[in-house]
Parts: structure tokens; C-alpha cells; sequence
């Protein structure tokens, strides 16, 4: 990965890209998953342009691992010449509120270089959870330390609240499926999918505002572009779905515009409502089951 990170640029995109070809075609789990995501997301497109939408994918998969590299050791100077950014207007406005911003996001695959280039043009927090691999974890919390003004564990919401109320930025992604707890089904993609109310709980709970950021690679590697939104009007509301749909409707506007970059690879859809099969495998239903009962358990308790 440093060594790549010494190339060009466009080379790297070019090795990247390769490395994703490799995993569309040794990686058959995870190719599965992205098939089944995007023929549920997008059932317009035909077999082909489905198939077509998975290769670009996992090219866009081999490149996030590419740009890990280039967040780590690519130099400030090289990395502003492919930064282009607006909107960073909107929250110093916010932060004038004197309540804290939740930075709102989701999980494309620029999600660490967007991160690594957003820091080097303001201070603000991360929600991160932690790698099971020992080596890579421990590679992430070096740089990251170095990167950003702080790092908090998903399961931290102690932490979490208090660096809102210290009047400080928090970049948050809730777009992963964590199961039936703290969440609601709410439509995203045209399908009802388990979704986290910690958005709309951490507004409620602190004042915050929150303003929604969207990222992508630009073609012929020109970089990468960088876009905040004005706050969030009227949010949160009383209905915990509504908020979970607004939430997801942001998100989805931008996986509509760079559907190659999002993160197909994820099981977005793995928790289903009770009594519904999943979409991926058996041994998804037993899991679904699992996790129905384990609501159950925690709803009675």
C-alpha cells in the first residue's frame, strides 16, 4: 500500500481498479451480496446493466483500498490539489448555534480519503467501529489519531453526547445494519430496511444541527469532491420512522447519483421485519429469527 501510495495518481486508480476485478472474481461472498443488493435497489435495470453496476462496484471497492494508503501517508500538499470542496460556509454557521454539529454521511466507498482530506480543512470527530483485524485496527488508530480531532467507538454514546454539548463536530454514517435495536424499518431504496434513530435521538437529546455531506471520486482522476448541505430544517420530529425515512432519503438521493460508489458489499438489507425471509442466504432467516427473539427478549425486559 505505500508503495502504490508513491505512484501517480491515476496510476493508483488504475491499480485499484484491478485489485477490485480480482475481488469481483475470487471474492464470490461478497460478490453475492452486491449482486443481491442491486438487484433489489435498482429492479429497472436489466440483467446486464446489473451485472455491469457490480463490476464498477467492486473497481470502486478496489480503489477504497487503494486510497486507504493515500490517506495514510499521500502528503497535504498532493492531496489538496485533488480536493474540491463547498460548503464548509454551513457549519461555521452552525456551530455559531453553540450546540454541536452532527456532520451526517453515509458509507461510499470515498468515506476514508473524503474523510483524510475534509480534516485537513476543519477539526471534527469520528464514530468509528473497530476493526477484528488486530494489525489493521491498530494502523487505523495511528493515522486516524493523527487526522482527526477525535475518535469515538459506536458504543460509546457517553462520549458521543458529550463532544456535541462541548460545541464540536461529529461526522456520523448510520447506513449499516446493526440489527433491531435503537432502530426502525424505514424505506431506502424501495425497500423497507432496518435503520439506527441515533440521528434524530442525538439531536433531540443535545440541540445539534445537522448537516448532510456527500462525497465522490470524479472521473479522470481529477479528484475527489467534497459537499455540505445546509442544516437540516424542522428535524427532529416526534415520529421515529419519519426521521429514519428522511435520513435515508438523503443517503439515497447520493447512491442514486454515484451508484458505483456506494457500499454494495455491506449486507444493507441482512435484518428483515418478523416472519420475512432474508435476501441473502438461509443462514440470514436464522439470524433474522435470532434477532426477532432477541427484541422480543429486550421489549418484555
Amino acid at each position: 500500500m505505500w508503495i502504490v501510495s508513491r505512484l501517480p495518481f491515476a496510476w493508483q486508480l488504475r491499480v485499484g481498479a484491478t485489485l477490485g476485478l480480482l475481488m469481483y472474481r475470487f471474492a464470490k461472498r461478497r460478490r453475492h451480496i452486491a449482486e443481491t443488493n442491486i438487484a433489489l435497489a435498482f429492479p429497472e435495470l436489466s440483467s446486464k446493466e446489473q451485472k455491469k453496476l457490480v463490476k464498477a462496484n467492486f473497481k470502486s471497492s478496489g480503489i477504497a483500498l487503494i486510497e486507504v494508503g493515500l490517506s495514510w501517508w499521500g502528503s497535504n500538499k498532493t492531496l489538496r490539489r485533488l480536493l474540491h470542496i463547498e460548503g464548509l460556509e454551513h457549519i461555521q454557521q452552525a456551530l455559531e448555534a453553540g450546540k454541536g454539529v452532527i456532520m451526517l454521511g453515509g458509507h461510499f466507498t470515498t468515506l476514508i480519503i473524503s474523510g483524510r482530506l475534509l480534516a485537513m480543512e476543519l477539526p471534527f470527530n469520528i464514530v468509528i467501529k473497530k476493526s477484528h483485524n488486530k494489525l489493521f485496527e491498530a494502523m487505523m488508530s495511528h493515522y486516524r489519531s493523527q487526522q482527526y480531532q477525535g475518535l469515538i467507538d459506536t458504543t460509546d454514546m457517553r462520549s458521543l453526547l458529550k463532544t456535541l454539548r462541548s460545541n464540536k463536530v461529529v461526522w456520523y454514517a448510520p447506513d449499516q445494519d446493526f440489527g433491531n435495536r435503537q432502530s426502525v424499518f424505514a424505506q431506502f431504496m424501495g425497500i423497507n430496511t432496518v435503520t439506527l434513530t441515533t440521528t434524530a435521538r442525538l439531536a433531540k437529546s443535545t440541540g445539534a444541527s445537522v448537516v448532510y455531506i456527500d462525497f465522490e471520486r470524479l472521473p479522470d482522476a481529477q479528484g475527489y469532491q467534497l459537499k455540505l448541505h445546509s442544516p437540516l430544517q424542522n428535524f427532529p420530529s416526534d415520529d421515529d420512522v419519519k426521521d429514519a425515512r428522511r435520513v435515508n432519503e438523503l443517503i439515497e438521493k447520493h447512491v442514486r447519483e454515484v451508484p458505483d460508489q456506494y457500499l454494495w458489499i455491506h449486507r444493507r438489507f441482512k435484518t428483515r421485519p418478523p416472519g420475512e425471509l432474508g435476501f441473502y442466504g438461509y443462514a440470514d432467516s436464522d439470524r433474522n429469527k435470532r434477532a426477532a427473539q432477541e427484541a422480543a427478549k429486550t421489549n418484555n425486559e
